[in-house]
């Protein structure tokens, strides 16, 4: 099978899968090694097509209305991280990302994609189970979370509970 066709496949494979699809996973189903896996995925986001790397696998990113998405700068304790995200997935949102703006490092954005109750279990049980610490932590708790929702005033209840719950410090961008 020649490249151009495997990458082609790979948009295939992730494009039918909700969840991230792990490089091994990839490379058992294509018949080649994780490194050619990892190549591809370079030249596929050199062509423009735009995948997340995550801790569980390659996720295509879905294409977001524009409309729809707001920037929350956030600060909470590590012990409300879990009502935080469930404020805004109960509300209809998906946390997008998590970026800090680190004084030393600049801005470092990761991809969550937390939009239910039981991804934020997942989260949350990756957290605890002590791998890594939160992203957060690095700025005194200070964060930015990019939400997305299927409407304006789907993003108006999350900012108006974010609010009430005391986690909001500022919508940085209404996009």
């Amino acid at each position: 099978m020649k490249g151009d066709e495997r990458r082609q496949k790979i948009i295939e494979a992730m494009k039918s899968r909700p969840d991230p699809l792990s490089g091994a996973a990839l490379a058992r189903m294509l018949g080649v090694s994780r490194q050619v896996i990892v190549q591809d995925m370079a030249l596929l986001r050199v062509a423009g097509v735009h995948i997340l790397s995550t801790n569980r696998g390659y996720l295509l990113q879905q294409t977001h209305n524009p409309a729809c998405c707001r920037i929350f700068k956030v600060r909470h304790s590590d012990d409300t991280t879990r009502d935080e995200l469930n404020t805004i997935v109960d509300r209809g949102g998906t946390v997008v990302n998590v970026i800090v703006s680190h004084r030393v490092y600049g801005r470092i954005e990761v991809p969550l994609n937390v939009c239910s109750r039981k991804k934020v279990d997942d989260f949350m049980q990756a957290i605890r189970s002590g791998k890594s610490s939160l992203l957060k932590n690095v700025t005194s708790g200070y964060h930015y979370h990019r939400v997305e929702a299927e409407s304006g005033e789907v993003l108006d209840q999350i900012e108006d509970e974010l609010i009430r719950k005391n986690y909001l410090i500022e919508v940085v961008d209404k996009i």
